[in-house]
């Protein structure tokens, strides 16, 4: 079967639209695998909100995201759209999931196999999920972030669409931080930074933690440390045309950071916590700078310089993009169906008990038959 006639399923997360308008990670990572897909002719139905924007077929029980949508319950949209995919199982010769652990505890009721996309483990407390299901088929979306024991078939980095984000050959003045507003992303570091070196910040992205912008960031805004709220990608790439480098200062593992791949293929250098992920996306001294804390971040400020911007647009068209990503999952889709295929010609394999059951029948009447045919 080729792969043209191999009808794929996506299912995208519904807190926002697919792709969003502004802020989503997951979604559009789901969008660019779908749209990369499209385009190398497979068949394809993308499970999203009824807003989104696709080529592939969209089926969709949930019009808006419920972020978008404050009158929706995130749990009931969440598990209508969730079991609607699974209800349709048998449409699909592969199901790719991209919403964490929820949508696995309905993959031993289909036959359809599913591939899970692990965009990062949001707390210790969902493991029990993974570990109970960690025979399933997974993808890391970087090296650093894995958990032990789960069938990881590949790590996959997530791909970005190279014609939305214009290469910009001169740098600007300012310092940016693009990402949500929480202390995970470390926005505090990076107005220290600012501060530290006098450089103007522009801070963008939504607030997901109120308490920590009152009383991290909200009392250092001022003329020279500005707060704009979330932008599109319009307003990424004006942030981009006047920055003098990308602050991502983390303080946990990074899991991909697609703000970091973005930068770099607008010829912005970033500077990044060493932690996680950005060991992987951010090539030390070639795109940017990896770093421990403030003080060795304020002392790379002046190497920003130093940055060729064209070797930064050079590899993430080498390594992030929607066309090696969609070539990396055409492999892993390929593995999926070559294990499924000697599964069915397994009935031990496959898990089929009736098949079991049948297979045990027949042998034991072949060992019966045989015993009554020894001469005594």
């Amino acid at each position: 079967m080729t792969k043209s006639t191999k009808r794929i399923a996506i299912l995208s997360p519904v807190a926002w639209r697919t792709p969003p308008r502004q802020y989503g990670a997951w979604e559009t990572v789901a969008a660019n695998i779908t749209e990369g897909l499209v385009a190398r002719g497979w068949d394809v139905t993308l499970f999203a909100t009824g807003d989104s924007v696709t080529r592939a077929r969209l089926h969709a029980v949930v019009e808006r995201g419920y972020e978008e949508d404050r009158a929706a319950d995130p749990k009931v949209a969440e598990y209508l759209h969730i079991s609607e995919v699974f209800e349709h199982a048998a449409e699909f010769d592969l199901i790719h999931s991209h919403y964490d652990f929820m949508a696995l505890t309905y993959t031993r009721l289909i036959k359809t196999p599913v591939l899970t996309t692990i965009h990062g483990f949001s707390s210790p407390r969902i493991m029990p999920v993974y570990e109970k299901y960690r025979d399933g088929y997974f993808v890391s979306i970087s090296d650093s972030d894995r958990a032990p024991g789960l069938n990881y078939l590949a790590t996959v980095y997530n791909g970005i669409d190279l014609a939305l984000y214009p290469f910009q050959s001169h740098s600007g003045d300012d310092l940016i931080f693009l990402g949500r507003i929480h202390p995970d992303k470390g926005v505090h570091l990076a107005i220290e930074v600012a501060r530290q070196s006098g450089l103007p910040l522009t801070i963008a992205g939504i607030i997901q933690d109120q308490a920590y912008f009152n009383e991290h960031v909200k009392p250092h805004l001022n003329d020279r440390i500005r707060y704009i709220g979330p932008v599109d990608v319009a307003g990424k790439n004006e942030l981009f045309a006047r920055a003098r480098g990308l602050l991502h200062l983390n303080t946990i593992p990074e899991r991909f950071g697609l703000v970091l791949a973005e930068a770099n293929a607008a010829g912005v250098p970033v500077i990044a916590m060493n932690l996680g992920s950005c060991r992987e996306v951010i090539s030390h001294g070639c795109t940017g700078f990896l770093v421990n804390n403030v003080a060795e971040a304020v002392g790379m400020l002046g190497r920003l310089s130093g940055i060729d911007r064209q070797t930064c647009r050079n590899r993430v068209e080498k390594l992030f993009t929607i066309s090696t990503m969609v070539e990396a999952y055409e492999r892993v889709y390929s593995t999926i169906f070559e294990k499924e295929a000697r599964k069915s010609c397994n009935p031990i394999l496959s898990g089929d008990t009736t098949a079991i059951r049948s297979s045990r029948r027949r042998r034991f009447r072949m060992r019966w038959k045989q015993s009554t045919m020894r001469p005594s």
